[in-house]
């Protein structure tokens, strides 16, 4: 299993062989947001976005709603995973 697979084995995303792997840890805001959003628009509607970040994006969760995206967020200790998907 990759990493991106094993990453999304840890959320309820639906299974694809679409996904894009955004690991934001290091950048400052508003960049993660910013290149998540950018990431669903050029990924299509079949794809998966797995964000993972340093801390849960709550930022970017009313932006998911606002435009019909379903998401999944799971807390570890070293990371924040955040998938991402059209529902």
């Amino acid at each position: 299993m990759s990493g991106v697979e094993s990453l999304l084995a840890e959320t309820s995303a639906p299974p694809t062989d679409r996904h894009e792997l955004l690991d934001v840890r290091d950048l400052p805001p508003p960049e993660p947001l910013k290149r998540t959003l950018e990431t669903l628009a050029e990924l299509g509607d079949d794809g998966v976005v797995v964000q993972v970040n340093d801390r849960v994006p709550q930022h970017l969760f009313p932006r998911l709603d606002d435009r019909g995206f379903a998401y999944d967020t799971v807390e570890r200790e070293d990371r924040v995973v955040t998938a991402i998907w059209s529902e």
